[in-house]
């Protein structure tokens, strides 16, 4: 039925009066992040909401221009949020202060959340399937946003990001030459337990989490991919070894590893590509469920609480 009613969707006439729109009075806002949405004409009832940051030297309208996610929320009837960043002498995002870091701690993570708690109130979206998506400095901020607010976000996916605190400094938007040449290594444990610091006490479900990345990376060292999947492995509590493991997938000279048993936690490793890795919009779409229109959809209500197993034919097993 899903297939089916895809193919209706994608029949409909393309919309012509949907456009991206700035709202300026959204909530707590402390480093004065822009917030633009798109709400396409075509929007199913309790639409997904994906959270889009851009990359360095980027916008939200370049975001909005260039990548597939205004096409595609066109067709399946989703919402999409474009914050631009208000660090104009980069514009990356600020992935290093202690507020962004922390759960409602401010910095451009709690100005993202604003607008993430705007829409929810004020469209027909559903709270339990937001989704957060970036390249680069938009990867880093995915991962901000999926560890410092567990509470908000389904999942995440990561194109060529770091892991959660890599870059953590003393002030905003600070860069780091060690995390981005591959010379901040963890521990699983150690990494998850920098994550778990960013919302003190929480012990709800943790966002699932795919991260995808170049291994000639010439910006953020490869060894970063690495350093991700030991950090969400741990918070998600499955064996850092992958379960499955396919060459070619999606496309020629990429690996897919999956980890565990509930499709928690993929990773994608591009050989041979450097830091401009392509999108996977197909991916994305498969791993955060966006296709989908019926009430088996994937949500934070599908999430297993850390620590919790399922009883299957041959025993539990997570």
């Amino acid at each position: 039925m899903r297939s089916i009613l895809l193919t209706w969707a994608a029949a409909l006439p393309l919309a012509t009066a949907a456009s991206l729109q700035q709202t300026t009075s959204f909530g707590p806002n402390p480093t004065n992040v822009s917030f633009y949405l798109y709400v396409p004409d075509y929007l199913i009832p309790s639409a997904p909401l994906l959270v889009f940051p851009h990359w360095c030297h980027g916008t939200a309208q370049d975001a909005f221009n260039n990548k597939p996610w205004r096409s595609l929320a066109d067709t399946l009837g989703f919402v999409t949020i474009y914050p631009s960043t208000p660090w104009t002498a980069d514009y990356c995002w600020d992935v290093s202060s202690p507020q962004t870091l922390s759960h409602d701690g401010g910095g451009d993570s709690l100005g993202i959340v604003s607008m993430v708690r705007w829409t929810l109130d004020n469209y027909d979206v559903d709270p339990d399937r937001v989704f957060a998506l970036g390249t680069s400095s938009g990867a880093m901020m995915t991962n901000v946003l999926v560890g410092a607010y567990p509470d908000v976000f389904a999942a995440g996916a990561a194109f060529a990001g770091v892991p959660f605190g890599c870059y953590a400094a003393d002030g905003y938007d600070v860069w780091s030459d060690d995390c981005a040449s591959g010379r901040i290594t963890h521990t699983g444990e150690e990494w998850a337990e920098i994550v778990r610091a960013a919302y003190p006490g929480y012990e709800g479900p943790r966002p699932k989490m795919q991260v995808l990345h170049g291994d000639m990376d010439n910006v953020l060292n490869v060894t970063n991919f690495y350093e991700e999947i030991k950090m969400w492995t741990t918070v998600l509590g499955v064996s850092q070894t992958p379960t499955e493991v396919v060459e070619n997938d999606p496309v020629a000279n990429w690996t897919k590893s999956v980890y565990g048993t509930r499709g928690l936690f993929e990773s994608f490793l591009a050989h041979g590509v450097d830091h401009n890795i392509p999108d996977q919009p197909d991916e994305v779409i498969r791993f955060f469920d966006l296709d989908c229109v019926d009430e088996e959809c994937f949500s934070r209500k599908s999430l297993p609480v850390p620590g919790s197993c399922r009883k299957r034919r041959n025993g539990w097993r997570r």
